[in-house]
Order: C-alpha cells, then sequence, then structure tokens
C-alpha cells in the first residue's frame, strides 16, 4: 500500500507550515487565537462548502493537524467544536442547526465542551442518568457531568441525557446542545489531578435549559449520535495525535543518547520497540482513514493508550534516579512543581482509561466485530 502524499498534498503542506511559522509564535490568548485561525481559513477543513472556510481533502486535514503540532502551535481551544461537533452536526444535525452552530466554530467564536462521563458511567456510557425533562420548548436538565475538558472557557456543551426517565442502558437518551451561560443552574468545579494541575472539571447541572429545537436526532436516539461522534475523534486527531508522539519519543531517544543510557541493551531494546510501533500505528491509522471499520476506533484506542503509557515509563527508567527529584528551585507557592517528563509520565497512567477504558474496548470488539457472547451484566 502506498502512503506517500501528492504533489497537490505537498503544496498545501508547504502552505500551512509557512502560515503557521509566521503566526504561531505570537499566539498567547486562546480565543484570539482561535478567531486568527478562523480569519485565515484553517477552520472547518473539509467541511460542507456552505460552513467550511477552505476546501481539503481528508488527507490534506491530516497534514494540517501534523503541521500544527510540528510547529509547537497552541492547544487548541477550539477542537471539540471543529472536530467532534461540527462534523457529528453535518451527519445528525438539521439545517437550522448547522446554521446557527457551524459558522461560529468556524469564525473561532464559540467554544464547547463534552457532556459525556459521569460518576459511574465514564467508559460505560451507556450507565447515564442525567436526566433531561421535556418543558414545552425546553428540557430541563439535572445531573453531573465529570472530566469535562474546557468546561470553564466553553461557551456551549453537548450532553448525552436520558429523557426517557423510564429506559435502561442504550435507550432512552437524547444528544442535547447546551449553553453554559445559565448561572444557578450550572456550576462547574476544577478537578486537581495527581499532576497538581486541574484540566478537567465537574459539571453540575440543576434544571438547566436546552431548547428542543437543538436536540440532535430524534428524541431517544441519542446514543447512536454519541457513537457517531465518537468515530470523529478518533479519525483524523489519531495521525494528528501520533505526530506529537513521535516528538516525545524523540525527546527521550535524545535523552537516553546523552546521559549514555541507551549503551543499556534493555533500554535500547525498548526504545526500538516504542518506534517500530509507532510507525505500525501510523501506517494502520492511514490504511483506515475514511473507512467504516467498525474495529478501527477500538484498535486505535486500544494502541496508543498503552503506547504512550509505556512511554512515559520508559522516560522515568531513562532518565534514572533524577526521574523522582523534585524542581530545582522549591517554592512554598509552587510546592509541587514538575517538569515536562514527569507531567507526561503522571498523566499518561490515565491513558488506558479515559476515553474509554481499554476494557471497554476490547468488550467493543468481542462483541460488535468479533460477535463474540455478551458480556454477563449483574
Amino acid at each position: 500500500m502506498d502512503f506517500a502524499f501528492g504533489p497537490e498534498d505537498e503544496a498545501f503542506r508547504a502552505e500551512a507550515r509557512a502560515w503557521l511559522t509566521e503566526h504561531a509564535s505570537d499566539a498567547c490568548d486562546a480565543r484570539a487565537w482561535e478567531r486568527e485561525l478562523g480569519a485565515a481559513g484553517w477552520i472547518g477543513l473539509g467541511w460542507d462548502a456552505d460552513y467550511g472556510n477552505r476546501k481539503a481533502s481528508l488527507v490534506q486535514q491530516v497534514i494540517w493537524g501534523e503541521e500544527y503540532t510540528r510547529a509547537g502551535a497552541p492547544t487548541r481551544a477550539g477542537h471539540i467544536g471543529e472536530n467532534l461537533l461540527a462534523p457529528t452536526l453535518l451527519a445528525h444535525g438539521t439545517g437550522p442547526q448547522c446554521d446557527r452552530f457551524l459558522p461560529p466554530i468556524a469564525r473561532g467564536d464559540e467554544l464547547w465542551c463534552q457532556g459525556y462521563s459521569e460518576p459511574g458511567a465514564g467508559s460505560d456510557l451507556a450507565g447515564v442518568r442525567t436526566a433531561a425533562a421535556r418543558d414545552g420548548d425546553v428540557y430541563r436538565i439535572t445531573g453531573q457531568k465529570i472530566w469535562t475538558s474546557l468546561a470553564l472557557d466553553a461557551d456551549w456543551c453537548f450532553v448525552l441525557a436520558r429523557t426517557d426517565p423510564e429506559s435502561i442502558r442504550h435507550q432512552g437518551l437524547s444528544f442535547l446542545l447546551v449553553p453554559m451561560d445559565q448561572p444557578g443552574r450550572i456550576q462547574i468545579r476544577p478537578i486537581r489531578q495527581m499532576t497538581g494541575t486541574s484540566d478537567f472539571n465537574e459539571v453540575f447541572f440543576d434544571g438547566a435549559r436546552a431548547r428542543v429545537e437543538h436536540r440532535v436526532g430524534p428524541e431517544g436516539a441519542g446514543w447512536r449520535v454519541a457513537m457517531s461522534l465518537l468515530g470523529f475523534e478518533r479519525g483524523v486527531s489519531t495521525l494528528v495525535q501520533q505526530v506529537g508522539f513521535e516528538r516525545e519519543l524523540a525527546e527521550i531517544i535524545e535523552l537516553a543518547t546523552a546521559s549514555g543510557a541507551c549503551t543499556d541493551p534493555v533500554v535500547r531494546a525498548a526504545l526500538t520497540h516504542q518506534w517500530a510501533q509507532l510507525r505500525t500505528m501510523r501506517w494502520n491509522a492511514l490504511r483506515t482513514l475514511g473507512t467504516d471499520d467498525p474495529a478501527a476506533p477500538s484498535m486505535s484506542k486500544l494502541l496508543w493508550a498503552a503506547w504512550h503509557q509505556r512511554l512515559g515509563e520508559l522516560a522515568m527508567a531513562v532518565r534514572g534516579p533524577a526521574a523522582t527529584a523534585g524542581p530545582k528551585r522549591w517554592s512554598p507557592e509552587d510546592p509541587y512543581a514538575l517538569d515536562e517528563l514527569q507531567h507526561r509520565f503522571l498523566f499518561s497512567r490515565a491513558d488506558t482509561i479515559y476515553g474509554g477504558s481499554n476494557e471497554i474496548q476490547r468488550t467493543i470488539i468481542a462483541e460488535r466485530v468479533l460477535g463474540l457472547p455478551k458480556e454477563p451484566r449483574g
């Protein structure tokens, strides 16, 4: 199979690289950067012509993501709206919904967060208990979501909620678009992690309102919409993610070379194994790009989660005793300071849990792809 990019793709890459070289180093404020990306036409690549900023093939969308990562550009505040919600609306939303929500995303004007996981319903998403009761032309939402990235900054949240109180598991769920600016009805609490940072949040809904016209798909059919969205999450973004992994691996190889750790045959074999697996993951991602292979999303998650977790462990092994040392300049204001590799190692412990745990991914492959008997549920 030919994994090379064509001349048109390489011309697109050169344009993207040149723009990022000129603009990315000046980026500071997250919202201002989103608007700058939107004004230059870099949000909404490949969307329907009525909503997107410029034409781009699936391969060119991958190229843009790769160059963005290589440029060391800021972490995208608009990722969830652009790469998760937008393709979901294009696939399942109505014309008025696309007209209302896609242009502000493409301009970088509105930011989104995702309301899926709950205490007791994380990887097993079908256990959602957040309720949405219809009251005329609105739903009133009550419940709790957890591990919600960007909740403090988001203007909107797409929420998976149970609209049929008598339903169980996958039935009776609806996909609702909820404005976050509802004082007294929505409360956000940052979650402090073992890294000392707060990348995630708890979100509490107490009668929060969502308009019926902002329900995506039929009432009770939210599971199908939600699963479709997860497929978009693990498409192009998987290849882009691997560029970041490539950089992280290169840093560890450089560190092992400088410290002499690479003279240890066990370390050298581990580094070689990581390099070979990363290449294999890339080829597999390219092979399945744009296909409807039902196993691809789960296989991708299984591969990269375990790989990245091993990379964090390898980084600590390469550094040796210094990996457990504290910051060079300790201060009472920041007693838990971590360097980048320490932070990456601690954060990677969650890789095999968030976004669907490894156990859940194996169950999906077994039941939905291989047709094995379903796992008993108590």
